[in-house]
């Protein structure tokens, strides 16, 4: 729920400022422009995850077992979420960020699939497949409005 709440909360929170802050909020003029800063915190959150325990740990624990090298995996993958929270924030490279976010998000899916069958999954973790389906529909369609498939301005 954190995830979710600092998505919808930076959103929200940036489309603010973007109706009444000064003029120089222009940079968050429209909901897509929010929606980047929304998904901007929330990759931050879950890319500082990647390297901080238990978080880590349970990310390891979830990563399938035909994958190798779990660890570097699950580096590479904060690394990336991380430089895509970066990169969402610097308009020239928003859309692009929002894409590369988008497919990251599709590749590590399997991951939140293995962990809905685990016989002990980590409390850390959305286990419920539906559940973290729901919520990566969300994501992806955060990321689809920043990449400019979501029609909204």
């Amino acid at each position: 729920m954190v995830v979710i709440a600092t998505l919808v909360l930076g959103t929200l929170g940036a489309r603010l400022l973007g109706w009444f802050g000064p003029d120089s909020w222009v940079y968050i003029d429209s909901w897509p422009d929010a929606v980047a800063v929304g998904l901007a915190a929330m990759f931050l959150l879950t890319g500082v995850a990647h390297f901080v325990d238990p978080l880590r740990r349970d990310m390891l624990s979830i990563v399938p077992p035909w994958l190798p090298a779990p660890g570097l995996l699950v580096t590479i993958t904060g690394g990336l979420e991380l430089l895509g929270a970066a990169g969402l924030l610097y308009p020239p490279t928003r859309v692009a960020a929002a894409g590369g976010l988008f497919v990251l998000m599709l590749a590590m899916f399997p991951a939140n699939v293995h962990a809905s069958r685990m016989p002990n999954p980590p409390k850390s973790m959305t286990t419920r497949l539906d559940v973290r389906t729901a919520e990566q529909a969300l994501y992806l369609a955060a990321a689809a409005v920043v990449v400019g498939l979501g029609g909204v301005q």
